[in-house]
């Protein structure tokens, strides 16, 4: 094995690592032996020499993420069989090969054994977006893996890791291809066609963790005014649109998603006119919409992303619910997400309950939502499951 620089830890904080949770924090280390830079392959020991781990290093309170508890060499064949793997799981799902549903999640950071690594499939363009230097710095070798495994699956390789990496960390290119070219892409979900913007949309170019859920409201919308709150490129209106809804009404502040959300009821159901797309505030659209909806789908952007925010964060759900509450139909079905990591089930809950105590409505939980099995939670590494929802009976 190469000898790389070591990570020696304090006393009684290799804990979390004997349980396979894959980080090591900032204030665990002791010392460093060698020099590390941002981004380098250390191994991980306890205070008296007893190999922990191996993976990659980087400045802050993660300071390593670990790919592997036996010290094995992080080569292409390492990669090659982690994303044959998680390939293997896709395919089991039925996603992978899949001619109704071209667009999956392959990689899922800690989920799928790869922290700081997202893959998504969209049709035959591949997406990687690394969320560590150490992924960063070898993403060219993770190209090739994915190619050893997909073959002709995908014809192009796109990397989009810009805006996911540390801002301490230089940038040694812009986002663009890896690996061939593609144009437009149009991919599908349950044979709905999406135009997915991978260079400019958020995340990797679509809200791939909300399928499922997608499924369930479009199920659940015939004869409904629906309104998909937060709606960006209208992926809850396409899906209740083909489930019969009455009409849907996609609001977004964003003119470029609202833009994209039409082009989306475009290419599936032509010049449909159930379907309006809106550019607006979600909080003053809802102070104004009065009570002709019987469907409301709440999909915010992550109100939190640091525990310095999280009651901040709670106070902006409670009133987004509230709001929801005092304008539905009697009857009507209510699905709010949170996809803040920091907001835990039990908290997202018991704000909600308190948004219903205060609209004074009557409120039944139908179900309790989660992200996808192409999102998996690695069992050691809980902080992985983020997407909570609820999809609620009001009367």
């Amino acid at each position: 094995m190469t000898t790389h620089p070591r990570i020696i830890l304090k006393s009684g904080k290799d804990a979390s690592l004997l349980r396979y949770h894959p980080w090591v924090f900032s204030g665990a280390i002791k010392k460093v032996t060698g020099t590390v830079a941002e981004g380098q392959i250390v191994e991980v020991y306890d205070n008296k020499d007893h190999f922990l781990g191996i993976g990659h290093y980087q400045t802050g309170t993660i300071a390593v993420r670990i790919l592997s508890f036996t010290p094995d060499e992080l080569d292409k064949s390492f990669f090659a069989d982690k994303i044959e793997r998680a390939w293997k799981i896709r395919k089991d799902l039925g996603l992978a090969d899949n001619d109704h549903t071209t667009m999956y999640r392959l990689v899922h950071g800690e989920g799928d054994g790869l922290p700081g690594l997202i893959a998504d499939v969209y049709g035959r363009t591949l997406v990687l977006q690394m969320h560590s230097a150490g992924m960063y710095l070898i993403r060219r070798l993770l190209a090739d893996a994915f190619r050893e495994v997909l073959g002709s699956r995908i014809s192009a390789i796109y990397d989009k890791s810009e805006s996911a990496l540390p801002h301490r960390f230089p940038l040694k290119e812009k986002d663009g291809f890896i690996e061939g070219s593609s144009d437009e892409c149009i991919a599908l979900e349950s044979d709905n066609k999406f135009l997915v913007d991978i260079p400019g949309g958020q995340k990797t170019g679509f809200f791939l963790d909300q399928r499922e859920n997608r499924q369930l409201a479009g199920s659940l919308s015939k004869g409904k005014n629906v309104l998909n709150l937060f709606g960006y490129t209208g992926g809850f209106s396409v899906y209740a649109m083909r489930g019969g809804a009455k009409l849907v009404h996609t609001v977004d502040s964003s003119r470029q998603a609202i833009e994209l959300a039409n082009r989306n009821v475009e290419l599936n159901f032509g010049k449909d006119p159930r379907h309006e797309g809106i550019v607006a505030d979600a909080f003053e659209y809802l102070g104004s919409a009065g009570n002709k909806y019987d469907m409301i789908i709440l999909d915010p952007p992550a109100f939190a992303k640091h525990n310095e925010v999280l009651h901040n964060a709670l106070q902006g759900y409670k009133r987004l619910n509230a709001r929801a509450f005092s304008v539905i139909q009697p009857g009507g079905i209510l699905f709010t997400f949170s996809c803040s990591q920091v907001v835990c089930r039990d908290a997202f809950r018991k704000t909600v309950f308190t948004a219903a105590a205060i609209s004074k409505r009557q409120v039944r939980i139908l179900y309790q939502l989660s992200q996808p099995p192409d999102h998996p939670v690695n069992i050691y590494h809980p902080e992985g499951e983020y997407l909570k929802g609820l999809v609620l009976a009001v009367e």
